[in-house]
């Protein structure tokens, strides 16, 4: 029982890290025949991906970046391995995504910040919680076209709406706090430019 627990563990970290290191800005960018390192930040995400190439290519980016959280956190909800087993993996494999994600093996270890793989990986696990957080996402952004301050004060909100909502598993509890801490860290430079007041605006036109 140990070892099938056990290897349940590393399917679930394995399965998520492969699934969200697919570097889909790098991909979309090659396809449109340009090198995502080299535009904008040079950052694999889709918000370079929509400074630099456009709302179709951008909003694609998201959705595809999200799509890999959901599915690292969704897929192990279809085991019949019990309740809080079955969230246990759901974490392990959402952790793992956003691993892959900002440290992709097939790139080098670089990576995106991680903000749409954790979006669509909690629709999975919380969905009230995230739905609560993108709308603080919203309200920032739209009030100060700030992507960075919007994603850092949505992260920063996860962790209060998963507790002030009924009892969730604590594995859960634990992977919002981690998920939270790692977008404000991935952020950090983004921080000190918000502090300098150097920052980019993200601009209403687009390509």
């Amino acid at each position: 029982m140990f070892f099938t627990e056990y290897s349940l563990l590393i399917l679930a970290g394995g399965v998520g890290y492969l699934i969200g290191a697919i570097p889909f800005a790098v991909i979309i960018a090659r396809l449109k025949g340009v090198n995502i390192f080299e535009l904008g930040s040079g950052n694999p995400g889709a918000t370079n991906v929509l400074r630099n190439l456009g709302k179709p290519a951008g909003y694609t980016c998201f959705l595809l970046d999200a799509l890999k959280g959901f599915v690292a956190a969704s897929w192990p909800y279809w085991l019949a391995v019990g309740g809080e087993r079955q969230a246990t993996l759901a974490v392990v494999g959402l952790l793992a995504a956003i691993l892959g994600h900002s440290c992709s093996i097939f790139i080098g270890f670089r990576g995106g910040k991680g903000v749409a793989t954790t979006i669509g990986g909690l629709l999975a696990v919380n969905w009230l919680a995230i739905l609560i957080g993108v709308i603080v996402w919203l309200i920032i952004f739209y009030s100060t076209r700030y992507v960075s301050l919007a994603s850092i004060l949505m992260a920063v909100s996860l962790p209060v709406c998963s507790f002030l909502l009924p009892e969730r598993p604590l594995a859960e509890k634990i992977l919002i706090i981690a998920l939270s801490l790692l977008i404000v860290v991935r952020h950090k430079s983004n921080i000190v430019r918000l502090m300098k007041g150097t920052e980019n605006r993200f601009q209403k036109k687009q390509k």
